[in-house]
């Protein structure tokens, strides 16, 4: 029995998501040295409304990336859901829910679009990706002008009720930490315990192997782009309600703090490999990061380069060191 408990504690030690809860631990005693406030647990814990978006956007490009994928348009996303979100509520008078449904409806399908390209017409990830992220950033000021709203104040004045439930807090926690930690569940069942997941994972070891076991891949790839879409839609339905205003340009800024994430998560940019918990603790490390560093002083227009850095090095780290990384089975 204690042979079994050593080998049970070796095992849990060399995981990857030791070493990530590990770093989380290393941020809050780096950053509570540098400046004791970022202790007081009302600010720790309410950091997370600054990134929750990083949060939930990386889930869900997590499954992209398994499929051997990669989506850089999420941020784009992120603005056009939020203007949209405005425009159908304040301009088409419509109830507020409504508009964030039909809102992270509109996510879905600019990743329907992304994700047949990808699968269908064999264009690399990257491009369509790229392409995307311009195209719908260009489709959310264009609504933003055709709806004669001033692009730099957006739409505000949203119902109480609406801004209201992301700032909630409960015990002092914020209840978009329990929104992150629904989302985490949700995800972590689609992808670990269900045959969906195990197709997403099959497509990104080897697709023609997935054809021959009688997958559609294609659909299979199609419908993690979708899912994505719809994440990072909901992310800027959250990132409204939070700030109580609908901008075209909201998640300009998010693709290289997503895509370090789900890297540093270690999902493998070359697919068949990574793990929702893997992402949902490499998110905290660089919202934790971000944090910490303006706390500290450091200007955000500078918070990018070691979120830069930190994914160089997760690649690099991953690429030399063999480390077991959770799959959420026995």
């Amino acid at each position: 029995m204690p042979d079994v408990t050593r080998r049970f504690s070796a095992k849990t030690l060399l995981r990857w998501e030791t070493f990530l809860i590990i770093l989380i631990l290393l941020e809050i005693v780096i950053f509570g040295v540098i400046n004791p406030r970022f202790l007081r647990p009302r600010i720790l814990f309410g950091s997370i409304k600054d990134f929750t978006s990083i949060c939930v956007i990386s889930l869900f490009v997590t499954f992209v990336i398994i499929t051997g994928g990669m989506d850089i348009q999420s941020g784009s996303i992120v603005g056009l859901s939020s203007i949209l979100l405005g425009v159908i509520w304040h301009k088409m008078g419509l109830n507020i829910w409504l508009a964030c449904g039909l809102a992270v409806l509109s996510g879905g399908v600019c990743g329907l679009f992304s994700g047949f390209l990808v699968a269908y017409t064999r264009v690399p990830a990257m491009v369509v990706t790229l392409g995307c992220s311009f195209l719908y950033a260009g489709f959310a000021k264009t609504i933003t002008k055709i709806a004669r709203i001033e692009a730099h104040t957006g739409i505000s004045n949203f119902p109480s009720y609406f801004t209201a439930f992301t700032n909630w807090s409960v015990g002092g926690i914020p209840f978009q930490f329990f929104i992150f930690i629904f989302l985490c569940a949700l995800a972590h069942i689609l992808l670990h315990r269900t045959k969906y997941g195990r197709y997403v994972y099959l497509c990104g070891i080897n697709q023609n192997a997935a054809e021959y076991s009688g997958i559609n891949s294609r659909r299979i790839i199609m419908s993690t782009y979708i899912i994505s879409g719809m994440g990072a839609a909901l992310a800027g339905v959250i990132f409204t309600s939070y700030l109580g205003t609908a901008k075209s340009d909201f998640g300009k800024e998010l693709t290289l703090p997503i895509i370090t994430a789900v890297v540093l998560g270690g999902t493998s940019i070359l697919g068949g490999r990574g793990t929702i918990l893997g992402t949902a603790l490499a998110a905290l490390v660089i919202g934790l990061l971000r944090f910490g560093l303006s706390m500290g002083g450091v200007s955000p227009q500078y918070l990018d380069i070691p979120v830069g850095a930190l994914l160089v090095v997760a690649v690099g780290l991953r690429g030399v060191v063999s480390i077991p990384v959770y799959t959420g089975k026995k």
